[in-house]
């Protein structure tokens, strides 16, 4: 009988010491499995967040002055894109016809607000002096991505081009490496149908946004686009074109109900009812 008790006891013995390394393994898995979990949800999170793409700056001028209907009409709509940061840096006084003419020395602006009341640097000078304070002499702490030149009140075609201020401030900052827009409203029984123009520019800048966005829009030439105000019917749509190499039939009222399909450049796309769109050099000719 005492051999037996013996015998029962040391089975016990052995049976706890069992118990215990089982025991003390489970807890080890149980640490592991934990720190498993953990690494693994870790690196799921770091395979799917990504980073918001920044947003897209653009600064907007004009030759009218900052707070022409024009430029208030195409800030209001561009601020409405999704993801864009807009600054708008534009003459004090209205400018227009003084092409790319830049006045020199030191320039200043004066903070002024738009018609609907966005914020706006104020410059007391040209159009291509709003790009120069904004770029050359830092009005603005930031290299824009891309210009936006207008909209301006009058069309600007043809042999007209070098004349125009708003065509100047977009040479001037594509001549800075900046792709730039300039954008002209024709005039018709003494009205200009703002609306119409701006939705012409918003509809060019997202075909071309992804463009502007990765830097393959180019600097070689300047956009120039000029959207009639139909007296009947509506923009026909963009059509892109040479300039006219004179200003035949400049100032003829566009015919937006015309059926004409082949224009041969921007004076004639422009009085059959098209938003004529030419690419033009960076300088005026010589």
């Amino acid at each position: 009988m005492e051999n037996t008790s013996e015998a029962l006891a040391a089975t016990r013995n052995v049976n706890k010491r069992r118990m215990k390394v089982l025991g003390a393994l489970f807890a080890i898995a149980i640490v592991i499995a934990g720190c498993s979990s953990s690494d693994s949800s870790s690196g799921d999170s770091t395979t799917t967040t990504t980073a918001a793409p920044a947003p897209l700056k653009i600064l907007v001028t004009n030759d009218d002055g900052f707070d022409s209907a024009g430029i208030d009409a195409v800030v209001e709509a561009l601020r409405a894109q999704p993801n864009v940061e807009i600054t708008v840096v534009a003459p004090a006084t209205n400018q227009s016809g003084k092409g790319g003419t830049v006045t020199g020395g030191t320039l200043t602006a004066t903070d002024g607000k738009t018609k609907s009341g966005y914020p706006v640097k104020s410059v007391a000078g040209t159009p291509a002096d709003s790009i120069v304070w904004a770029l050359d002499q830092k009005g603005i702490s930031f290299t824009p991505d891309f210009v936006v030149s207008g909209i301006n009140a009058g069309q600007n075609m043809g042999s007209i081009i070098d004349l125009s201020g708003t065509v100047g401030a977009a040479r001037a900052a594509t001549q800075r490496g900046i792709p730039a827009i300039a954008a002209s409203q024709g005039i018709t029984d003494g009205k200009y149908d703002f609306p119409s123009g701006v939705q012409q520019v918003i509809n060019w800048f997202k075909e071309n946004r992804a463009r502007i966005s990765d830097k393959t829009i180019g600097t070689t030439t300047v956009t120039n686009m000029n959207i009639p105000t139909c007296p009947t019917g509506s923009v026909r749509g963009p059509k892109t074109v040479p300039v006219a190499p004179n200003a035949d039939g400049y100032l003829n009222p566009p015919n937006c109900l015309s059926t004409m399909a082949d224009p041969t450049n921007d004076i004639m796309a422009f009085q059959n009812g098209f938003a004529a769109i030419s690419q033009i050099s960076p300088r005026p000719a010589s």
